[in-house]
């Protein structure tokens, strides 16, 4: 391997470093501090950092196609809403992740939570996110009843790389274009949507640096019309 290219993959490594942990652990919580008081979000998704071959990377699921309904087809992370049971939006997404993938995560895992979002319609979704490990230690178990038809992961490099970014522009009733929302391109499934927006928050903590996000993540969920990808 050149240095150039030593360098780049030692820079990679540290996004998962103890001391990227650390910094991460304590923005996430200065942000719930800040954002403390507000009722519970409604859902809950786990963001799993993990690493392959020593690569930092994401784990995300595809939902299955042959079950229809609103999110067939769609990539995105482990998660659903909040059990009557579940202690808090943390109880959700590490319950969700055991029900969908048979991982079994401890507390200690999770790093903390990201800004609640709104999805599509309108439900708050709490996003907390956790490092599995390498994954190459994990046994996972995509389970089909919870709508899981793939796993699969994009390293946090490629997610960086300004040419796997775009854009999807979304008109508002006014037939101007009222919302810019992130999309990841050229990995095995396009990452857009709720999922996308979640990326973009996840990479902006971890490599504030090298990762400006250039997108309005709005307070409610937005209603395009029709959008366009740029």
């Amino acid at each position: 391997m050149s240095k150039q290219g030593a360098e780049g993959a030692g820079g990679e490594r540290e996004l998962l470093s103890g001391g990227s942990e650390q910094r991460c652990r304590a923005r996430l919580a200065a942000g719930a501090r800040r954002g403390g008081g507000g009722p519970a979000a409604a859902a809950a998704v786990l963001v799993p950092l993990c690493s392959v071959r020593g690569r930092p990377a994401l784990l995300y699921t595809l939902r299955s196609r042959r079950l229809g309904g609103p999110h067939s087809g769609d990539v995105s992370f482990p998660g659903g809403r909040r059990d009557p049971a579940d202690g808090d939006e943390v109880a959700t997404a590490l319950r969700e992740t055991r029900e969908e993938l048979g991982l079994e995560l401890g507390p200690r895992s999770v790093w903390g939570q990201l800004r609640t979002l709104p999805d599509r319609h309108g439900l708050s979704v709490a996003p907390v996110v956790a490092n599995l490990g390498p994954l190459e230690d994990l046994t996972l178990a995509p389970n089909p009843a919870e709508q899981v038809e793939e796993i699969f992961t994009l390293p946090l490099a490629h997610l960086l790389r300004e040419e796997n970014q775009g854009y999807t522009h979304f008109r508002g009733s006014s037939g101007r274009y009222g919302y810019t929302l992130p999309v990841f391109l050229n990995g095995p499934h396009k990452v857009w949507g709720l999922t996308a927006i979640i990326t973009e928050l996840t990479l902006e903590l971890l490599a504030p640096h090298r990762y400006r996000r250039k997108t309005f993540v709005p307070q409610r969920a937005p209603r395009p019309r029709e959008g366009a990808t740029a």
